[in-house]
C-alpha cells in the first residue's frame, strides 16, 4: 500500500499524511466485532492485528496484519453490512484511522487518488484470491513451510494456537509438524 505512494506527486501524499488520523491500541483492542458495521478502515504502521471469525465457539484465525498492510472488514466497509469478523491486537500497534467521509474528501482533493486506491484494493484482492487457492490446494506442512518463507516474523509474534488455527491444524498438530521439520532437517 505504501508503493501506491509512488503514484501520486509529493505535495499530495504530504497532504495525506498531514490529515492522517494516527491512533496507538494496546495489544488486545478489538478494532470491529462480529457483528458490527465496519465504519473504518486502517494501516498498520507498528505491530500486528488478527482477524478471526467464530465457528462452533471456537476461534479460528484467519488473517494477521503487520507494518505496512491495510485492515479492514472489506465486506462489511463497502456494503455497510455487519462484519463477519473480528478484528484485534495481537501487539500494541500504531495505525492510521480511514473513514469514508475522510476518503472521499481526499479523492476530492486529489482527484487521481480514486484510481490509485481501486488499484490497490484490486491488488489486495487478487493477492487474497491467490492465498485463499493456495490454502485450499496445499497440505498443512505446506502451509507452515510457506509462512516461514515468507512471513517468518508470525512465527515469533503470534500463539502457536492462533498460528495452527490460521494454518487450519491444531495446536498438537502444528506441534508435530514442527517436529517432524525438524527432525528432517537434521537428516
Amino acid at each position: 500500500m505504501i508503493s501506491a505512494f509512488e503514484a501520486l506527486e509529493p505535495h499530495e501524499v504530504d497532504l495525506i499524511v498531514d490529515n492522517s488520523n494516527v491512533q496507538a491500541f494496546k495489544k488486545g483492542s478489538v478494532l470491529l466485532s462480529e457483528g458490527q458495521m465496519s465504519k473504518e478502515c486502517f494501516f498498520v504502521l507498528k505491530g500486528l492485528v488478527r482477524e478471526y471469525r467464530i465457528v462452533n465457539g471456537e476461534e479460528k484465525s484467519t488473517a494477521f496484519y503487520s507494518e505496512g498492510m491495510p485492515v479492514t472488514s472489506f465486506m462489511s466497509f463497502n456494503t455497510e453490512t455487519p462484519s463477519p469478523s473480528y478484528l484485534v491486537c495481537g501487539e500494541d500497534s500504531i495505525l492510521t484511522v480511514g473513514t469514508k467521509t475522510l476518503e472521499d474528501e481526499m479523492c476530492a482533493r486529489i482527484p487521481r487518488l480514486e484510481s490509485v486506491i481501486r488499484v490497490e484494493v484490486e491488488k489486495v484482492t487478487a493477492e487474497g484470491q491467490e492465498a485463499f487457492a493456495r490454502f485450499m490446494t496445499s497440505t498443512p506442512e505446506e502451509r507452515y513451510l510457506r509462512v516461514m518463507e515468507e512471513r517468518p516474523d508470525l512465527l515469533q509474534r503470534v500463539p502457536q494456537h492462533q498460528l495452527a488455527s490460521y494454518l487450519g491444524i491444531t495446536p498438537e498438530s502444528l506441534s508435530r509438524l514442527r517436529k517432524r521439520l525438524v527432525k528432517k532437517e537434521k537428516s
